[in-house]
């Protein structure tokens, strides 16, 4: 009998705007809380999206027997939008051997929320477990690590497995033995690539499983067991390998490992091993996602500049489009929040460079074009979102709202920092501009002729027109209708500018917004690196688990 799997190792290229991408989840427990009297916990983890403000079961594990630190072997796949806030939450619960989960029958072990950009920017977050009321579930957690995105056109590889000679465990049968792969991280921690399924009474081989995804691991240790309904699988071996080792069984040649058992290897003295494992067959296709990119530790650095010309209105005035209102958020602060909530669950230390133009600033009180809000002109970065709007809302009673509506310098800034991080020839830094500006902008050559310069630099440029102006011209920048050229006929190399009104939005959610302006993203991440030929890069030695220590 054979054991084929596939394992997904990355997805294609280019990421359309209206596909969804789909990412496959991993979990595991440790310390749960033993809720049996006689036997220990049998977990269960019942996973639940949010949508309009309700949670909703899509899918659960296995019921693991007796296990206070399991590893779920159940994969679970979500869909994935880079341009959307999506929560989600896992919930553990002592599984009394019902169809139903979340009665008066079944103990709740514990519950953690996180958002799946969260979990793919970090690739694995370790989180404790809560019980109702923000109360922690004693030393509980839970990890949740993505395996890989999924779509049509994903590379994979194929494992075809053999085993021979395996020990009997079983007194009056044979063994019924099945397979578990397991990667080594560089922390050296351990995660269940796959499972394979249970080849009754067989000493000869490891059952047919249907095709799993999974990151191929540079190193792996394979578990070889006897089934046991209850839980209690018997050990008959392990052995370990690399995944370039596994490369070697390809045009017909194969690779055997000796199933061995430490525990024999040290008792007895002409112990050999506990049966062979044969790979028969691995086939390989390589390509690269922007998830590849991301969980190769690639950071999304986003900017905001925010337009502070006189035509937006005196801030004092609640006609203004500045106007801070204590009641409902401005356009600018909208437009902001709703881009910026997105692209921070990207950028690991959550600065972010906010800057302005148009203004006169102290203490001269000059017009510039690309001053620091929090008026830092060694660091422009604010702490979070909200440390953005905060610097927003203190620097409009110091400045003198004037003009003209200049981006050039601001887009020639950004640009400055991403060629400096071209230079690295490394997949590790991507930028995204946000521009929100109330008029078309002055310096339109010069503003081309920036894109047309940045298009060739690891970064995208989003405009929001603010108020009701007459956008039109504002058009030609996003390309959409046709090439976007420089004043001397150069066309950009990527389409990297997206430009919409914030009035088509103004009666929608919040989130619509940020759908329609960051959706592009990730296919503009892809085109530049694959541009440039540049793998995603080797993801360090991980640190400690990502533990967010706040209730839920």
């Amino acid at each position: 009998a054979l054991c084929r799997q596939s394992q997904t190792l990355a997805s294609l290229g280019v990421v359309s705007a209206t596909c969804v991408s789909k990412v496959e989840l991993r979990v595991s427990c440790k310390h749960l809380l033993d809720r049996d009297t006689l036997n220990k916990s049998d977990p269960c983890v019942v996973l639940l999206t949010q949508s309009q403000g309700q949670w909703m079961e899509v899918d659960r594990s296995e019921v693991m027997k007796s296990n206070l630190n399991p590893v779920f072997s159940k994969v679970f796949t979500v869909d994935y939008y880079f341009e959307e806030v999506q929560k989600l939450r896992f919930e553990v619960y002592d599984s009394h051997g019902h169809a139903s989960l979340g009665t008066h029958d079944d103990d709740f072990l514990g519950g953690m929320e996180c958002t799946v950009g969260q979990i793919v920017a970090q690739k694995r977050v370790n989180k404790p477990l809560f019980l109702k009321y923000g109360k922690y579930a004693g030393k509980s957690t839970i990890t949740v690590s993505v395996a890989e995105e999924i779509s049509g056109n994903n590379g994979y590889v194929e494992l075809a497995f053999r085993a021979k000679k395996l020990d009997d465990k079983d007194l009056f049968s044979k063994s019924d033995p099945f397979l578990e792969i397991y990667r080594i991280n560089d922390d050296r921690s351990e995660q269940l690539v796959y499972r394979t399924e249970v080849c009754r009474s067989c000493l000869q081989g490891l059952t047919k499983g249907a095709g799993d995804s999974a990151a191929g691991p540079t190193r792996c240790q394979c578990i070889v067991w006897d089934y046991d309904s209850r839980g209690k699988h018997d050990f008959i071996g392990e052995f370990y390998t690399t995944f370039e080792e596994m490369q070697k069984a390809t045009g017909g040649n194969k690779v055997q490992w000796d199933c061995m058992n430490p525990k024999y290897k040290m008792k007895k003295r002409n112990y050999k091993n506990s049966g062979a494992v044969i790979l028969l067959d691995m086939k390989l296709h390589r390509v690269y996602s922007f998830l590849d990119y991301i969980m190769g530790g690639c950071q999304i650095h986003f900017t905001v500049a925010i337009d502070f010309t006189a035509s937006n209105g005196d801030p004092r005035n609640s006609c203004s489009l500045h106007y801070i209102n204590p009641y409902q958020p401005n356009e600018y602060l909208k437009a902001l929040v709703a881009v910026g909530e997105i692209c921070q669950d990207y950028d690991s230390d959550k600065k972010f460079s906010a800057l302005g133009f148009g203004a006169r600033i102290p203490p001269k009180y000059e017009v510039s074009h690309d001053f620091a809000i929090n008026f830092n002109p060694d660091d422009d970065e604010c702490e979070g979102i909200q440390g953005v709007v905060e610097s927003y809302q203190n620097c409009l009673p110091k400045i003198q709202l004037y003009g003209p509506t200049n981006v050039s310098p601001i887009i020639s800034k950004v640009a400055r920092v991403a060629a400096a991080e071209e230079r690295t020839k490394e997949a590790s830094q991507y930028y995204i501009l946000l521009i929100l500006t109330d008029g078309v902008v002055t310096d339109m050559a010069d503003t081309r002729e920036a894109i047309v310069r940045a298009s060739y630099l690891p970064m995208s440029i989003i405009i929001v027109g603010v108020g009701n102006a007459d956008f039109t011209d504002m058009q030609i920048l996003d390309g959409d209708d046709g090439t976007l050229r420089s004043p001397k006929g150069e066309p950009v190399l990527r389409d990297i500018v997206q430009f919409v009104p914030f009035r088509e939005f103004k009666n929608a959610s919040p989130t619509a917004l940020a759908k329609c302006v960051l959706a592009e993203v990730p296919k503009q991440v892809v085109e530049y690196y694959s541009y440039k030929a540049l793998p995603p890069r080797c993801p360090k030695a991980d640190s400690p688990d990502s533990t967010l220590n706040s209730p839920q």
